[in-house]
């Protein structure tokens, strides 16, 4: 089996895959179908609802991810998920129920956003590290790799089906479609086999054990630099649904079809980001830097695209850099966290990385408001360029890397302490590489 597929051949993996997609493609579809009714159903073309929706869907983030990864790292992940993707079948029943009887206001999308919200503060630190019990260590990268693709293969798929479904039939149906395809990692999760798990330590009940975490975070400061990185972009600049959806009506006046196909179009990008960063054996923050760069380069152009095609082409570089960038921060913590504190992490990033979303989003619906579409995005991109230079210039500063590049082999040589070095290459490839001296000088990569 090729090495980007190389997770597929554990049995419960392939389960998780196929179930995991199914729900993916569940969420696009939500996703475009809530910010279209929104947008042209429960308001008169206000970009800042859309804003407040989404705030509120990550708006628990910001409270309850320290306290979510507690949970995570003490209960059983399996039967945690099967909980909260059952909640969310439920959510999806209700908003369905609501649009069949065309009894939904605006009110109810606020509430029950901000309840799937709750939902998603616990389910995704849990899927997130429940790869780790499918896959052993070695092969946690390329799974994390195809989660993304899995993810984005949905992406593909889910707002071209919300945008026929919204088109053809009613918004009601995107959400009844929803519920049974959220149902499939339930099932999926029942059907696996014990005995085909690679079990992680539970951390026993304790007191304290938020502040722990955060211990451990403070020196770790590859990790810090990582999320400083992804919160930025993540806050400004990965609004696409909001965006999109405004420059598809006001900029291209297009209709709930078109800007479903804008997703596809993204997501063509993302799946090859994804694909490509299962390959990697060693995620490293530069990758996460340059892939920060590089999104907020393109995210400008976009923001200039003149025609309607033009913005739906320079939508797939812009999913492969933001892909690039979310899949290789995510391995890279980790495979590179103790795994007694994995949860607590990852919880914790997860809250950088989504909590600034009610910050973000209804900053750049206002901006699309006030100052037009076009510049919702370049809020973004101006952003993303800012934080990947203050990033790059502070690994510079204080790592005391020095690359040299020469013509004959080792083309690159590589200076600086092993510790340092570690931080910038990833700590697998690092220790492959450096011997074990209290300080490295001149290590050779070819």
């Amino acid at each position: 089996m090729s090495r980007t597929f190389d997770s597929l051949k554990y049995p419960n993996y392939r389960i998780w895959f196929v179930g995991t997609t199914f729900a993916a493609t569940a969420v696009w579809m939500q996703r475009v179908a809530q910010d279209w009714v929104v947008y042209t159903e429960m308001t008169n073309q206000n970009a800042q609802a859309i804003g407040l929706v989404t705030a509120l869907q990550f708006a628990p983030q910001l409270f309850l991810s320290p306290y979510a990864g507690v949970v995570v790292d003490r209960l059983n992940r399996r039967r945690l998920i099967q909980l909260t993707q059952s909640l969310m079948v439920i959510i999806s029943i209700v908003m369905a129920v609501l649009l069949y009887f065309d009894v939904a206001k605006l009110w109810h999308f606020y509430l029950l956003a901000a309840l799937g919200g709750m939902v998603q503060t616990f389910d995704n630190p849990a899927r997130q590290i429940f790869v780790n019990e499918l896959v052993p260590s070695p092969s946690v990268p390329n799974a994390v790799g195809l989660n993304s693709a899995s993810f984005n293969l949905a992406r593909m798929l889910g707002p071209t089906v919300a945008g026929a479904a919204l088109a053809v039939t009613g918004s009601w149906v995107v959400f009844g479609i929803n519920a049974l395809l959220l149902l499939a990692p339930v099932i999926a999760l029942g059907i696996m086999k014990s005995e085909n798990f690679y079990p992680s330590s539970r951390v026993p009940s304790g007191r304290g054990q938020v502040r722990e975490g955060l211990r451990y975070l403070k020196q770790r400061h590859d990790i810090l630099v990582i999320m400083a990185v992804a919160g930025v972009v993540s806050c400004l600049g990965l609004n696409f649904q909001l965006t999109s959806a405004v420059m598809a009506k006001e900029v291209y006046h297009r209709d709930a079809g078109e800007f479903g196909l804008l997703g596809s179009f993204m997501a063509i990008g993302s799946l090859t980001g994804a694909l490509l960063a299962a390959r990697r054996a060693n995620p490293r923050v530069r990758t996460v830097v340059g892939a920060a760069f590089g999104f907020g380069v393109i995210e400008a152009l976009l923001a200039l695209a003149p025609t309607y095609w033009t913005f739906a082409i320079i939508s797939i570089p812009l999913g492969f850099f933001a892909l690039t960038m979310i899949t290789s921060a995510n391995a890279a913590i980790q495979i590179t966290t103790d795994p007694q504190m994995r949860g607590r992490v990852m919880s914790i990033y997860t809250m950088v990385f989504l909590g600034v979303t009610p910050v973000g989003s209804p900053f750049v619906g206002w901006v699309a408001n006030t100052f037009g579409p076009r510049w919702s995005i370049m809020v973004g991109a101006i952003g993303s360029i800012l934080i990947s230079a203050i990033a790059a210039l502070w690994i510079y500063r204080h790592w005391d890397i020095v690359v040299d590049m020469q013509f004959s082999r080792p083309f690159i040589r590589v200076s600086g302490s092993r510790e340092r070095l570690a931080d910038a290459m990833g700590n697998n490839e690092a220790s492959s590489v450096i011997p074990e001296t209290p300080d490295s000088e001149g290590e050779q990569l070819e």
